[in-house]
């Protein structure tokens, strides 16, 4: 009787590479984010990329980094994680999120309307900035857990 195959990759190994896989939908051409929103089965609720709003077009708005706020692309672009959520099939309370980044500030709030219970990030690279200060500080008051998942390819 032939054995099952043992080499196959993990759940958060799959579902960081899927969160890969749909960030390379970002137009962004400096930042490109995703995110999967999957319950207790790994079933998939939610996918995201960053970008700007559904049907705005990309050449409408600036995707600069620098420069003041209304002539950048951070007062325009949706986050992963939060389209992630907009893009669910349905109430993502106790599900967890699969990002390629940690979550921001605003981000994190809406997980945790949401009901996120978990975060698997792969780069925390804003760590020392006070966003994300605040997002760690917000999400430990709430009580949502979060882990940096480094990928089964680079051990």
């Amino acid at each position: 009787m032939q054995k099952p195959r043992e080499t196959y990759i993990s759940w958060d190994e799959c579902l960081m590479r899927m969160a890969r896989l749909i960030a390379q939908r970002s137009k962004d051409p400096s930042t490109q984010a995703g995110a999967v929103i999957v319950d207790e089965n790994n079933v998939i609720y939610g996918l995201g990329y960053n970008g700007f709003p559904r049907g705005i077009d990309s050449n409408s708005l600036p995707w600069d980094r620098e420069g003041d706020f209304l002539n950048s692309k951070y007062a325009y672009v949706c986050h992963a994680e939060e389209n992630a959520v907009y893009n669910s099939n349905g109430p993502v309370k106790n599900c967890k999120i699969y990002c390629t980044l940690f979550p921001c500030n605003e981000c994190a709030k809406t997980l945790i309307q949401n009901g996120i219970k978990e975060i698997i990030f792969e780069s925390d690279k804003y760590h020392d900035n006070p966003v994300w200060g605040a997002s760690r500080k917000l999400l430990d008051l709430a009580g949502v857990k979060y882990r940096e998942y480094k990928s089964e390819e680079t051990k």
